[in-house]
């Protein structure tokens, strides 16, 4: 049996029995009523197969069972299992599947010796599939560089990625894809790339978004895509269910279940709760997507699509159109650069004049933050005539000394020094003459919007993102942007078109995101109201009048894009 450290390391995921079945149950639906081969690239210990084989027995389906893997170990307990079908309804291939297919028919410009020598290619009428989710990366430099030639990939990609380029093409024309991956592509930039592979050759059936649901052991949260292989022009008709844990503070009727399957199962759409006690927020509806872009697909159903709608058509800008969000400062080596002990160092701690207060996410609430701000940054940069430069370490004794005993933690960042950069600087400083002007500052991560207003020429870490504001005009349009970014209308549209959270509710703002958020006429009368009150709300620590001001602000910024206010998210 696997270790939970071989997981680990290689990124294999195992399904549970239930989950198995009731993508087999899917992929069933629109599966041929005569023979079927099936594949399951990535088979592990063979529940996927198993489910399939059982589904397709009970329709009276004819079938044959592959199975790829590159682990012995996990082929000896599917061989085991796959004996109830019959040994000649089983073919287990000890074999990385990666390295089994033929792409020389895909690249850009194939040889005229290339030949498809593959058995793989255009083979099997279904595959069922939970490929590994790690990063390529993690695969060590020689498998990374071959899969990242062979699958022409750039950057950093998720495994999954390679997986779904080699099963589309061991697929025949019409054959249905039931897969697991995770569901970051599915509202990520990096999930460009995948969306417009998927769409363009693939008739999209299903789409189920299994959220925080927690359903098997996986860093991630997973995702089914179901799809019929078929070139594509225009998007297909399909369906999407979407099922998370519920966080919102819901206090109506619940639908009792026994476990999440059931849920997924059911034909309703609403709030759930299993027999374990957890709630679950469904919703379902058609999946809207265009072949071939690169847009996030709508998963929203007639009523959320018609309001967010609404809020698209009433906004005159996007925060992109005034700003660009940035991440905070990057060192890549926060143990020697960030601490809150400076202090502590007696004669060995670096001049004050390098030692910079940090924003950090810790810190920061949606109108105000911490007044003991203890983190500091040693920051051994300058502006010069509005230009980033390097302090010379030489006037800096102190600093000196501190940095050269941490001196082999620091060279070993050897990118920093390929790139000519000096070996005590950060990796990502930003422009030091910015960090004066205001500035919004918000967490990478969190589970409500902290949207903070700062002043004080902090620096900002790198688990938050800022936006600054270098003139005088622009600053008002900040706290615009704060009010509306702030407020529970624009948690839920942030909700509904992103998508994107992670356990227990956490949500993402990722610069992507933000810069799409919708802003009112900034210079409408709603707008300066909105103002009005982001001032109060940033200049008081009372919490009577926080509630009240936050209550007024819900009702401006829903008026100012022609909505019913926000009060509760569900």
């Amino acid at each position: 049996m696997a270790t939970k450290e071989q997981i680990k390391n290689t990124g294999a995921t195992f399904t549970p029995k239930e989950l198995a079945v009731f993508l087999a149950e899917r992929i069933a639906l629109y599966a041929k009523s005569t023979s079927n081969r099936v594949l399951d690239p990535a088979c592990g210990e063979g529940e996927l197969l198993v489910a399939m084989g059982e589904v397709l027995n009970e329709k009276a389906i004819d079938f044959s069972l592959t199975g790829y893997d590159a682990n012995e170990q996990y082929l000896s307990f599917s061989k085991d299992r796959l004996l109830c079908f019959g040994k000649k309804k089983s073919d287990l291939i000890h074999e990385d599947f990666l390295l089994s297919v033929d792409l020389s028919s895909t690249r850009n410009t194939p040889s005229l010796f290339d030949e498809c020598t593959s058995s793989v290619n255009n083979s099997f009428d279904i595959v069922i599939a939970n490929p590994p989710y790690v990063r390529t990366q993690i695969l060590g430099t020689e498998q990374a560089q071959n899969l990242a030639r062979k699958f022409n990939l750039k950057g950093r990609v998720d495994l999954y990625y390679p997986f779904l380029m080699a099963m589309t093409e061991s697929l025949k024309e019409n054959g249905i894809l039931g897969v697991i991956t995770s569901n970051r592509y599915l509202s990520t930039k990096s999930g460009e790339s995948i969306r417009k592979f998927l769409s363009e050759n693939y008739e999209i059936l299903e789409l189920i978004d299994l959220g925080d649901t927690k359903l098997f052991d996986a860093a991630v949260l997973p995702a089914i895509f179901v799809g019929r292989k078929k070139k594509q022009k225009s998007s297909s008709s399909a369906s999407f269910i979407k099922i998370y844990e519920e966080l919102n503070g819901y206090k109506g009727d619940l639908i009792s279940v026994e476990t999440v399957f059931d849920i997924l199962k059911n034909n309703q759409s609403g709030y759930f709760v299993t027999e374990n006690g957890k709630r679950y927020k469904k919703s379902s509806g058609a999946l809207k997507y265009k072949v071939g872009s690169t847009s996030c697909w709508e998963m929203l159903s007639g009523d959320e699509s018609d309001w967010v709608s609404k809020i698209d058509k009433a906004s005159k800008n996007r925060v992109e159109d005034f700003f660009k969000v940035k991440v905070g400062i990057k060192s890549t080596a926060d143990k020697v650069f960030i601490s809150d002990k400076w202090e502590e160092l007696n004669g060995t701690k670096p001049e004050d004049e390098l030692l910079k207060d940090l924003i950090s996410q810790e810190n920061i609430e949606p109108w105000n933050a911490t007044e003991n701000f203890k983190l500091k940054v040693l920051y051994p940069h300058i502006s010069v005539n509005g230009e980033k430069q390097t302090v010379d370490i030489e006037k800096y004794p102190k600093a000196k000394k501190y940095f050269t005993q941490h001196e082999d933690r620091l060279k070993s960042r050897k990118y920093l020094i390929d790139a000519g950069r000096q070996w005590f600087e950060l990796w990502v400083p930003h422009r030091p003459d910015q960090w004066r002007f205001p500035k919004l500052v918000f967490p990478d991560i969190s589970l409500k919007p902290r949207f903070y207003f700062d002043n004080g020429g902090k620096i900002v870490n790198g688990n938050c993102y800022w936006i600054v504001a270098t003139k005088d005009e622009d600053v008002e349009k900040l706290m615009l942007i704060q009010g509306i970014a702030n407020s529970k209308l624009m948690t839920k549209y942030h909700d509904l078109v992103f998508n994107n959270k992670l356990y227990s509710g956490r949500r993402r703002y990722f610069t992507q995101y933000v810069e799409k958020y919708p802003l009112p006429d900034f210079k409408s009368e709603k707008s300066k109201e909105i103002i009005t009150i982001v001032k109060k709300l940033n200049h008081t620590k009372d919490e009577t009048k926080i509630s009240k001001l936050e209550n007024q602000l819900e009702i401006l910024v829903a008026e100012s894009f022609g909505v019913e206010p926000v009060f509760s998210l569900d």
